[in-house]
This record gives structure tokens, sequence and C-alpha cells, in this order.
């Protein structure tokens, strides 16, 4: 019965606030645990996550995949405890139906930057309660059984291998090595490095890393804020304190370089970028405005016109900006035939460069407002699109207000704006390219 009334309020799950008028509320707990909390009674679900800085820029040098690995295998298995509670261990088996039998949902994983897990719940008490108190004791307590590490090992080399068999796989590993250089944004898992990773390994990362004073607990649902302080009390009671972390290098500029790959493929996949943006700078906002003319509106970007209307060189073609805990990158990229590689990377340099030059015109700036204020509300339609939201906000230590002032911020962004912006963050002459599937 619990599974089916669950799957019942699914279906009413995008009832939640769609408004930017979001009360965040945000306090620190004794333990140093950072808590955001949107209390929302539309339905009687609660959604939250648990994050750490315990993304792969955290692995250990040589062994990629450790971050990733520690993250899959919290629920694998759970240690006997008897501090501060007295508790049973656990298989996966018990894990998996435990949480099934009070009808809620756990995921997580790892990123670049930030690794955890999140748990969506009925708020009635005594399903989450449980489902609260199992997730608290995968965060403290995972066994990490070797036979399961062999499992997973096996499965994420099986993984690897496939992925490189696959142009785009070749060409985005190739592509942030180039940007990042021996900064560790630049590693990627290996069939290598995955399989010198021990057990000791994942031990020594999960009590580095899922500690209570680095905890970023973010929460939305049928809850009150003393419900909430009283969960994330729960979640990290087990959690020990963590020392700080070692202050990792900065983002060093590396010099431009073009690599050729050669590829069996019938199209050339291409990428090209550099370093650029801070998660939470202010040039944020303008470069996101002037991206969205540039190559991330799609059919109406110039990116689109110049390449596949106008020539028909490639039949998608895109731009972006990803912005990290460290300056992420400014990424181009298409798909094109492999005679036609060279003109249609001059195309795209080409198009680039006269949008550093010249900037937008007073109708595609207006286009990209009112299309990014227009979809704002797609953004925050459903309680989980806003737990990824406020979770970022808690990570990333932007403003509380920052969903509220998010429209007005766009509307403000001027065409002056936009073009000094996207020339302190992108130049030609820095960017480097990935071309696989044409060596010559």
């Amino acid at each position: 019965m619990k599974r089916f009334l669950f799957a019942f309020l699914l279906a009413f799950a995008g009832t939640g606030p769609a408004s930017a008028a979001l009360k965040i509320q945000s306090w620190n707990l004794a333990n140093g645990a950072k808590v955001l909390f949107v209390e929302n009674h539309s339905i009687p679900i609660l959604d939250l996550s648990v994050e750490f800085d315990a993304g792969s820029r955290r692995d250990p040098q040589g062994k990629s995949g450790t971050a990733e690995l520690t993250n899959a295998m919290l629920a694998r298995g759970l240690r006997e405890s008897n501090t501060p509670f007295a508790e049973p261990a656990m298989t996966e088996a018990q894990i998996s139906d435990a949480i099934a039998d009070v009808a809620a949902q756990r995921g997580g994983g790892a990123g670049g930057d930030r690794g955890g897990a999140s748990l969506r719940t009925l708020s009635s008490r005594a399903e989450r309660d449980a489902a609260v108190n199992l997730l608290g004791r995968l965060l403290a307590h995972p066994s990490f059984p070797q036979s399961f590490l062999e499992r997973d090992k096996a499965r994420m080399i099986a993984a690897i291998k496939e992925d490189e068999t696959k142009p785009e796989s070749i060409a985005n590993k190739a592509f942030w090595r180039l940007l990042y250089g021996s900064h560790p944004y630049s590693q990627t898992s290996t069939v290598a490095s995955v399989e010198s990773i021990t057990r000791d390994d994942l031990v020594a990362f999960h009590s580095t890393h899922y500690v209570a004073n680095r905890a970023v607990i973010a929460m939305i649902g049928d809850i009150t804020r003393a419900e909430a302080d009283a969960i994330a009390q729960q979640l990290t009671a087990r959690l020990p304190q963590g020392a700080p972390l070692p202050a990792l290098p900065g983002v060093e500029a590396v010099a431009a370089t073009e690599e050729r790959i050669p590829h069996p493929a019938t199209q050339a996949h291409i990428m090209l970028g550099l370093p650029a943006v801070v998660r939470g700078e202010p040039d944020y906002f303008p470069l996101l405005v002037g991206n969205y003319t540039l190559g991330g509106g799609g059919f109406v970007s110039r990116l689109t016109h110049e390449v596949r209307e106008k020539r028909g060189l490639s039949y998608s073609v895109y731009s972006y900006f990803n912005p990290m805990a460290q300056p992420g990158p400014f990424v181009a990229g298409l798909q094109t035939q492999k005679e036609q590689t060279g003109e249609a990377l001059k195309v795209v340099r080409d198009t680039i460069s006269a949008f550093l030059r010249d900037g937008p015109t007073p109708a595609e700036l207006k286009a990209a407002k009112d299309n990014l204020v227009g979809g704002f509300a797609l953004r925050i339609d459903n309680n989980r699109k806003i737990l990824d939201n406020i979770a970022a906000i808690g990570f990333y230590n932007l403003p509380l207000d920052y969903l509220d002032t998010w429209t007005s911020r766009i509307e403000k962004v001027t065409a002056a704006e936009v073009k000094a912006a996207f020339q302190r963050k992108v130049a030609l002459e820095k960017m480097s390219t990935v071309i696989v599937g044409n060596a010559k």
C-alpha cells in the first residue's frame, strides 16, 4: 500500500512552488554542518540531499575513480556500530528492502566538485524517520565489502573500455586533459587507475571527506523548521569531525593545443574551449545571456545559423559555460563529416571571433533575456529541481536569494556587459581543440 501511495504522489510531484519566491532558511548545526531548508506542504513528501567536498577533484594521485567508487559503495553494506547507537550490520539486499519497505527512493553520486546522497520519502513520521535513519547510517558506516568492490570495479572498467570506443567520450576526456594539464580536473578514470584502487583507499577517502563539519544538507518538503533541524542532526549524528583539507592547486593557464585523434567513425567530433568561470562570480549572468545568442539557444543561436543553416556542415552545434568551484570550462562543439572538418572548425572560430568583437545585437539581447526569463519557472517547477538548486546554493556559498533575484539579474544584463564578460573570459588564441575522427 505504501509503495502504491508513493507512486500516486509522484504523479503530482510537479505541484510544488513554481515561482521564484522561495523562502530558503539556512543555519549551521553545532557540529558544523550547513542546513538549507524550504518548507512546502503542497504534497506529503520530503526531498533531501547531503553533500560533501568529495568529488573527483579529491581523488588520490594515480587513483582516479576513488570518489565515484566510494559513493557507489555507500549502500553495498553497513557495518555494525555501537556508537552513538547500537546498530546491527546490514547487507546490500537488506538495505534495499528497508528502503522499499518505507516507499522511499535513494540517489546520489560524485561529480567533479562534490559527492553525496539524496533521499525522497513520505513525510509521515514513521516512514520518514526510518528512511532518514537509514541514510544517516549509509553516510557514516558503510562496510565496503571486498566482494562488492571487485564487482563494482569490474563494472567501472567495462564502462571505461566501452567509452574508449566512442568518439564523443574520447573527445571529452582529451578535452579536459588539454584544458587542465596537471590540475585534478584533468584526471579521468582509466583501467589502470581503477584497478589500483583498494578497499583501504575507499575507507581512507570516506573517513577524510564524509564528515559532519563539511556536510551541506538541503531539504524541501512537508515538514517544519524544527523537524528539519532534528532531521539534519539525525543525518549527521554518526559522522566524525574532519581535519581541514589540503588546498587544491589553482587552475593555471595552459598553452592552447590542438590534438587530432584518429577514429573510424563517419563523422569528426570536435570540441574547443578553455577554463573560464567560477560558480557564483559576477560575470556568470552576462555570460549566460550572451551564450544563449552564441550557441546555447538552439536553432536561434549564431553557431547554428552559421554552421548548420547557412552551410549545412553539422546537424548540431553548441556552446556552453560550465561553472565549477574552480574555473570551469567554456565549451563549443559539433560533429561534422570528416572531409568538412577544416571548414566547419573555421566557421565556428570565425563566429566566436565575431561575437567577441561585436557582442549581441539589441534584438539578440532581448530574445535571449526573454527566453531565459520566460523559461525560469521550468527550472524550479518541482521539488526535485528546487532541491538541486538549493544544494548548489549551499555548496557553492551562493546568496540565499539567488533564485529570487535570478530573473531580475538576467533582465539587467546589457550588451556592453555581455561583450566585456566574453572578452574577459574567452580568447580564441587560448582555446584548445580536440578533433576525434580526422587525424590529417
